[in-house]
Protein backbone atom coordinates (compact mmCIF):
# COMPACT_ATOMS: atom_id res chain seq x y z
CA UNK A 1 0.00 0.00 0.00
CA UNK A 2 1.46 3.52 -0.69
CA UNK A 3 0.47 6.38 1.12
CA UNK A 4 1.30 10.31 0.73
CA UNK A 5 2.66 11.71 3.60
CA UNK A 6 3.80 14.92 5.25
CA UNK A 7 7.03 15.30 7.57
CA UNK A 8 7.05 18.25 10.17
CA UNK A 9 10.18 18.64 11.13
CA UNK A 10 10.44 20.92 14.40
CA UNK A 11 12.14 23.82 15.18
CA UNK A 12 14.28 23.60 11.96
CA UNK A 13 16.11 26.43 10.32
CA UNK A 14 15.05 29.45 12.88
CA UNK A 15 17.54 31.93 14.20
CA UNK A 16 20.22 30.14 12.13
CA UNK A 17 20.06 27.08 14.48
CA UNK A 18 19.57 23.47 13.26
CA UNK A 19 20.13 24.35 9.74
CA UNK A 20 18.91 21.71 7.03
CA UNK A 21 18.66 22.65 3.38
CA UNK A 22 15.58 21.58 1.93
CA UNK A 23 17.66 20.14 -1.16
CA UNK A 24 19.13 18.01 1.31
CA UNK A 25 16.18 16.82 2.63
CA UNK A 26 14.74 15.87 -0.31
CA UNK A 27 17.85 13.79 -0.66
CA UNK A 28 17.42 12.79 3.06
CA UNK A 29 13.85 11.15 2.12
CA UNK A 30 14.79 9.99 -1.66
CA UNK A 31 17.66 7.48 0.44
CA UNK A 32 14.85 6.50 2.69
CA UNK A 33 13.11 5.15 -0.11
CA UNK A 34 10.34 7.28 -0.31
CA UNK A 35 9.28 8.66 -3.74
CA UNK A 36 7.74 11.74 -4.98
CA UNK A 37 9.64 14.17 -2.66
CA UNK A 38 9.25 17.87 -2.58
CA UNK A 39 9.52 20.34 0.24
CA UNK A 40 7.53 23.34 0.96
CA UNK A 41 8.79 26.43 2.58
CA UNK A 42 12.34 26.06 4.55
CA UNK A 43 10.36 25.79 7.97
CA UNK A 44 10.59 22.03 7.91
CA UNK A 45 7.85 20.54 6.10
CA UNK A 46 8.78 17.67 3.50
CA UNK A 47 5.93 15.30 1.49
CA UNK A 48 7.04 12.04 -0.06
CA UNK A 49 5.10 9.20 -1.08
CA UNK A 50 5.68 5.64 0.93
CA UNK A 51 4.98 2.11 1.70
CA UNK A 52 4.47 2.03 4.93
CA UNK A 53 1.78 2.69 7.09
CA UNK A 54 3.38 3.01 10.04
CA UNK A 55 3.85 6.73 11.21
CA UNK A 56 6.09 6.27 14.45
CA UNK A 57 8.58 4.52 12.12
CA UNK A 58 8.53 6.82 9.50
CA UNK A 59 9.61 9.55 11.34
CA UNK A 60 12.03 7.73 13.63
CA UNK A 61 13.96 6.47 10.39
CA UNK A 62 13.64 9.94 9.16
CA UNK A 63 14.92 11.71 12.53
CA UNK A 64 18.05 8.85 12.47
CA UNK A 65 18.44 10.13 8.95
CA UNK A 66 18.91 13.34 10.13
CA UNK A 67 21.12 12.88 12.70
CA UNK A 68 23.55 10.83 10.95
CA UNK A 69 23.47 13.58 8.04
CA UNK A 70 22.96 16.97 9.92
CA UNK A 71 25.18 15.57 13.75
CA UNK A 72 22.07 17.24 15.50
CA UNK A 73 18.47 15.34 16.21
CA UNK A 74 15.52 16.78 15.07
CA UNK A 75 12.15 15.38 16.34
CA UNK A 76 9.74 15.03 13.39
CA UNK A 77 6.05 13.64 12.94
CA UNK A 78 4.76 12.25 9.88
CA UNK A 79 0.94 12.77 8.85
CA UNK A 80 -0.72 10.85 6.04
CA UNK A 81 -2.70 12.79 3.69
CA UNK A 82 -6.03 11.90 4.75
CA UNK A 83 -4.84 12.71 8.23
CA UNK A 84 -4.29 16.05 7.33
CA UNK A 85 -7.75 16.28 5.21
CA UNK A 86 -9.60 15.00 8.79
CA UNK A 87 -7.81 18.21 10.39
CA UNK A 88 -8.83 20.90 8.15
CA UNK A 89 -12.30 19.58 7.80
CA UNK A 90 -12.59 19.37 11.48
CA UNK A 91 -11.30 22.84 12.06
CA UNK A 92 -13.57 24.27 14.83
CA UNK A 93 -13.23 27.78 13.38
CA UNK A 94 -14.64 29.26 10.36
CA UNK A 95 -11.37 28.93 8.29
CA UNK A 96 -12.21 29.94 5.00
CA UNK A 97 -12.70 33.84 6.68
CA UNK A 98 -10.23 34.01 8.27
CA UNK A 99 -6.36 34.98 7.36
CA UNK A 100 -4.10 32.20 7.72
CA UNK A 101 -1.73 34.14 10.18
CA UNK A 102 -4.92 33.96 12.14
CA UNK A 103 -5.81 30.01 12.50
CA UNK A 104 -2.64 27.74 13.49
CA UNK A 105 -2.32 23.78 14.12
CA UNK A 106 -0.01 22.47 16.09
CA UNK A 107 0.23 18.67 15.63
CA UNK A 108 1.68 16.19 18.77
CA UNK A 109 3.07 12.99 18.52
CA UNK A 110 0.06 11.36 20.36
CA UNK A 111 -3.20 12.36 22.00
CA UNK A 112 -3.36 15.24 24.19
CA UNK A 113 -5.51 15.00 27.19
CA UNK A 114 -7.53 17.71 27.84
CA UNK A 115 -6.66 17.85 31.56
CA UNK A 116 -3.49 19.65 30.42
CA UNK A 117 -5.25 22.06 29.34
CA UNK A 118 -7.01 22.91 32.86
CA UNK A 119 -4.39 25.14 34.30
CA UNK A 120 -5.02 27.51 31.03
CA UNK A 121 -7.72 30.29 31.94
CA UNK A 122 -8.65 29.92 28.01
CA UNK A 123 -11.72 32.79 28.90
CA UNK A 124 -9.37 35.31 30.17
CA UNK A 125 -7.69 35.33 26.69
CA UNK A 126 -10.48 35.75 24.38
CA UNK A 127 -10.84 36.96 21.31
CA UNK A 128 -8.48 34.38 21.26
CA UNK A 129 -9.47 30.74 21.01
CA UNK A 130 -8.15 27.16 20.84
CA UNK A 131 -9.68 23.59 20.78
CA UNK A 132 -8.25 20.06 21.17
CA UNK A 133 -8.94 17.76 18.12
CA UNK A 134 -7.28 14.34 17.19
CA UNK A 135 -3.33 14.62 18.05
CA UNK A 136 -3.71 18.49 17.57
CA UNK A 137 -4.28 21.64 18.95
CA UNK A 138 -6.59 24.45 16.78
CA UNK A 139 -5.43 28.20 17.70
CA UNK A 140 -7.22 31.33 16.49
CA UNK A 141 -5.73 34.58 17.35
CA UNK A 142 -7.23 37.55 15.28
CA UNK A 143 -3.93 39.47 15.45
CA UNK A 144 -1.57 36.74 14.80
CA UNK A 145 0.04 34.06 17.03
CA UNK A 146 3.38 36.80 17.55
CA UNK A 147 0.82 38.70 19.97
CA UNK A 148 -0.96 35.86 21.40
CA UNK A 149 -1.28 35.59 25.02
CA UNK A 150 -2.99 32.50 24.30
CA UNK A 151 -0.28 30.85 22.52
CA UNK A 152 2.46 31.96 24.71
CA UNK A 153 0.42 30.30 27.69
CA UNK A 154 0.69 27.34 25.42
CA UNK A 155 3.92 27.71 24.75
CA UNK A 156 5.16 26.62 28.24
CA UNK A 157 7.45 23.45 28.30
CA UNK A 158 5.94 22.00 31.44
CA UNK A 159 2.16 22.26 29.65
CA UNK A 160 2.78 19.43 26.95
CA UNK A 161 6.05 17.84 28.58
CA UNK A 162 6.59 14.45 27.21
CA UNK A 163 4.94 14.97 23.50
CA UNK A 164 6.40 16.31 20.47
CA UNK A 165 4.64 19.48 19.34
CA UNK A 166 5.40 21.40 16.11
CA UNK A 167 2.92 24.41 14.82
CA UNK A 168 2.01 25.29 11.43
CA UNK A 169 -0.08 28.57 10.05
CA UNK A 170 -3.51 27.86 8.37
CA UNK A 171 -1.86 28.18 4.75
CA UNK A 172 0.46 26.06 5.36
CA UNK A 173 -1.83 23.39 6.68
CA UNK A 174 -3.99 24.03 3.77
CA UNK A 175 -1.17 23.27 1.24
CA UNK A 176 0.16 20.16 3.05
CA UNK A 177 -3.57 18.79 2.45
CA UNK A 178 -3.37 19.77 -1.22
CA UNK A 179 0.38 18.18 -1.71
CA UNK A 180 -0.71 15.20 -0.47
CA UNK A 181 -3.79 14.70 -1.81
CA UNK A 182 -3.70 10.65 -3.56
Amino acid sequence: MTTRYAALLRGINVGGHKKVPMAELREVLTELGHRDVATYLQSGNAVFTGDSDDEKALAAALERAIEKRFGFGVDCLVRSGAYLSAVADACPFPAASLEGKQLHATFFSEPVDPERLASIDVSAHLPEECRLGDRVLYLYAPNGIGRSKLAEALAKPSLFKGVVATSRNWNTVVKLVELTRD
